[in-house]
């Protein structure tokens, strides 16, 4: 069980499935990773020469949500970036939220390339 509400779940479900249009999702795709109260968006991509180095897509994470659960606050959700590390980061211009989606909507807007480059 992740602790994060089923509902926010499926709103970000259908934000990665409309991110890719359908006729380059073989090229493509954006997925969730859901890991405790955290849900990692990551980019994935087929491997560039499956001779080589197998069938496996590869993945590079994107963004991550983290959700604090009631209580002592309403369930918020916080949006994290990674660093070439990999190490996560909460980004401090975006306020916290009660649901996914104004965090999405950042994502998509992306305003400083720090998720699509």
């Amino acid at each position: 069980m992740s602790g994060v509400p089923e509902l926010h779940l499926r709103v970000i479900l259908r934000w990665c499935q409309q991110r890719v249009p359908t006729h380059v999702r073989d090229q493509v795709r954006v997925e969730h990773r859901v890991r405790g109260p955290n849900v990692t968006i990551v980019e994935r991509r087929p491997p560039f020469s499956p001779d080589l180095v197998g069938p496996e897509w590869s993945s590079r994470p994107l963004a991550q949500l983290r959700y604090t659960p009631p209580p002592p606050v309403a369930g918020r959700w916080r949006l994290y970036w990674a660093d070439r590390h990999g190490r996560w980061h909460p980004l401090a211009s975006v306020p916290p939220a009660t649901t996914p989606a104004p965090l999405l909507a950042h994502i998509d807007t992306d305003p400083t390339g720090i998720f699509w480059g």
